[in-house]
């Protein structure tokens, strides 16, 4: 069966890029390859080790199948990571991608070598599958740090000195306030 998600990659809604969830996990690994592959599961329809069955191809199955959420959007991959850690919604092992078509369920596995990830692991994976998903990701990353970063211009107002306590009001300040 084809799953695919179509996604905007532009402003216009004419232009859409599809995106196959099932293909995307080869992507991250191409970017991330220090991440575990997590994959010795063996099919139970073929009998053989399934090399395609990922730890990364369930944890997007299960984010986009299994929970239902966006795949473009920065907080459903840390909800969807909060869930691997225990911290979220609770998972089962009835609906976890893989669970009925592998010799053994890899949940407990795959939750075990999601917490074993450093910090900064988990957050490269969150920012590169949200980079993947949603391409204009990286130009608003960009764009916000362009905003947030200090100009080399000096500020026009006054610098008060910190040591100085600020002007005490006066009468007839409260005028000022009137319309």
């Amino acid at each position: 069966m084809d799953r695919t998600r179509s996604l905007p990659t532009s402003d216009t809604p004419q232009i859409v890029q599809r995106i196959r969830v099932r293909e995307v996990w080869r992507q991250v690994y191409e970017q991330l390859p220090d991440l575990p592959l997590e994959n010795e599961y063996v099919d139970l329809e073929t009998g053989e080790v399934d090399p395609e069955d990922t730890l990364i191809s369930r944890f997007i199955r299960y984010h986009v199948y299994v929970k239902g959420r966006p795949p473009q959007y920065r907080l459903d991959w840390k909800l969807t990571l909060a869930d691997y850690l225990g911290a979220n919604d609770l998972m089962f092992e009835g609906v976890y991608p893989g669970g009925d078509e592998l010799d053994r369920n890899p949940m407990y596995g795959d939750r075990e070598t999601i917490a074993s990830l450093s910090r900064t692991e988990r957050n490269a994976l969150v920012h590169t599958l949200t980079g993947l998903f949603n391409p204009q990701y990286l130009s608003l990353l960009e764009a916000a740090a362009q905003r947030n970063a200090p100009s080399s211009t000096p500020d026009d107002r006054p610098r008060r000195d910190a040591r100085t306590p600020p002007r005490q009001p006066q009468p007839g300040d409260a005028e000022l306030l009137l319309p």
